[in-house]
């Protein structure tokens, strides 16, 4: 059987574009016919996804795969890495979390993770015809470069030329390509078969001398210079998106305003990214409580550690706004660590997130928290049970999947938020979350990716406003639109015969 031939993406440093730029070339690949896979050995996130048989990977994977046209799977992201609070990380392998280390102790463990990314990457080879692989941080970091498992040595057993991305948009653009050259060694330099300066804002021909240089002084050609493209619609990597000044708008009237809590330790934001998507919606990120008020809803997201999350909206006095938000009738929901965060206790007695002991919730929702070390990861099917999720036909049906670690347990089974009819496929009568008033908690992750709940969550607050109602479009739509956006801005900007050539296919 045949492999699959391989191209790698590397960049001068992290948040340069690489996942964006290997999201665009999974759909250029697949607008051409090619089966196309992505891989990114090691990921560090707090975005997860889980694939259709409860493994957890990167969200940044799961967006490739949807773009290149396949369902995601743990060999796209056999190691998954998650900070926690007190230094610690959470490994999680094909899925499946194997413990938490400190950074030191996952250094030493990395080398036995070398056959698990290898065995990945090969089954990858003999299911797809192209391979895109991405790299993480940059190459050229000295002190990794022993023990390694994402860049160069995922391109030599890859046997994959690497494209090396550097983005103008931060300055030194030129330098850092060149600097990253410079201090890779002879054969990982051989490697490199193209740059691509990333983000640039203005016309191209006012690089054209600085390009030329960069040639001349690397022997590397361009592949092209890709524009800024603002509101791409795609999940985030990371939180470092979250600073970018569209999550910080202030609605205007008629818009429904929407305010997420940053916590430290803020995970799986990308919940609430459909909303992003909505016309009349505005979504804004904040850790500032002066900034709360005045919200139509108040979102506290995931987090990867809850209590010290918890402990910092008490700092903040976020969580005295969450309290008066809750007494004055206006709403507020918490999607798993959030809606841990609004019940009446979180345990943590095994030390799973934090250090051992109990810790008072917000006493919000009759909810309880008991962590344990084995992780729920699992595709789910839920029924509402909540006027939050209703529409002219009833209560609504909704797909979307768990992450979290140890049982939440509702201690009023009238004031549930949703009914799991499904787990893994599995038929279960279990609840989920709960609602009282104007506050409601769910688990439930990829809720607002189904249009019928977040067109009817959005009616239920356009109401309140005495706002029309407007008319929501499938977000699978939205996505498709997206990934085709993106993909032709791409294409048109790089050199698709010098593509075609690195990756060794023939010119459609």
């Amino acid at each position: 059987m045949n492999r699959a031939r391989t191209l790698m993406v590397q960049g001068t440093a992290s948040s340069v574009g690489k996942s964006v730029f290997v999201t665009a070339l999974c759909r250029i690949l697949r607008q051409r016919g090619t089966r196309v896979a992505p891989f990114k050995s090691q990921n560090m996130s707090l975005n997860a996804a889980v694939t259709d048989d409860g493994k957890e990977i990167s969200r940044a994977q799961a967006v490739q795969a949807e773009a290149a046209g396949v369902r995601p799977t743990a060999d796209m992201n056999p190691i998954l890495l998650k900070p926690e609070a007190e230094g610690k990380v959470q490994v999680i392998v094909l899925g499946k979390v194997i413990g938490r280390m400190s950074v030191a102790e996952y250094d030493a463990y990395k080398p036995e993770l070398r056959p698990v990314v290898a065995s990945c990457l090969e089954r990858l080879r003999h299911a797809y015809d192209v391979v895109v692989i991405e790299g993480a941080g940059s190459p050229a970091e000295i002190n990794l470069r022993e023990r390694e498992i994402v860049n160069m040595h995922v391109a030599a057993i890859a046997e994959a030329p690497v494209i090396l991305v550097g983005d103008i948009d931060r300055g030194g653009v030129f330098a850092s390509l060149v600097g990253t050259l410079d201090l890779l060694a002879p054969h990982e330099r051989a490697r490199v078969r193209a740059l691509v300066v990333n983000r640039f804002r203005g016309a191209v021909a006012s690089l054209d001398s600085a390009l030329q240089f960069l040639t001349q002084r690397t022997g590397v050609p361009i592949l092209g210079v890709i524009p800024h493209i603002s509101t791409l619609g795609l999940a985030d990597e990371d939180s470092v998106a979250l600073d970018e000044p569209r999550r910080h708008r202030r609605a205007t009237t008629g818009e429904i305003d929407i305010a997420v809590v940053k916590t430290p330790w803020i995970s799986n934001y990308d919940d609430v990214s459909p909303f992003e998507q909505e016309p009349g919606v505005v979504v804004r990120f904040t850790d500032e409580a002066t900034e709360i008020p005045g919200a139509d809803l108040l979102i506290l997201p995931g987090s990867k550690s809850t209590v010290a999350d918890l402990g910092w909206l008490r700092e903040t006095g976020i969580a005295a706004i969450v309290t008066e938000r809750a007494v004055a009738g206006r709403p507020v929901l918490g999607i798993c660590g959030g809606c841990q965060m609004l019940g009446i206790t979180i345990e943590d007695v095994h030390g799973v997130e934090s250090t051992p002991g109990i810790t008072l919730g917000l006493g919000l929702l009759p909810l309880t928290t008991r962590f344990a070390t084995e992780k729920t990861t699992a595709p789910v099917r839920v029924a509402a049970l909540t006027h939050w999720f209703r529409d002219s036909s009833g209560p609504l049906t909704i797909d979307g999947y768990e992450i979290h670690a140890g049982q939440t347990d509702l201690h009023d089974p009238g004031s549930a938020a949703f009914e799991i009819l499904e787990r893994n496929k599995q038929s279960v009568k279990d609840r989920d979350g709960a609602v009282r008033d104007a506050v409601m908690g769910t688990l439930i992750h990829g809720l607002f990716e189904n249009e019928a709940p977040r067109r009817a969550l959005l009616q239920h607050l356009r109401q309140r406003r005495g706002l029309m109602p407007l008319v929501s479009r499938p977000m699978r739509v939205i996505h498709e639109d997206n990934y085709d956006r993106l993909a032709a801005v791409v294409r048109a900007n790089i050199d698709i015969r010098l593509l075609s050539d690195l990756i060794g296919l023939t010119d459609p």
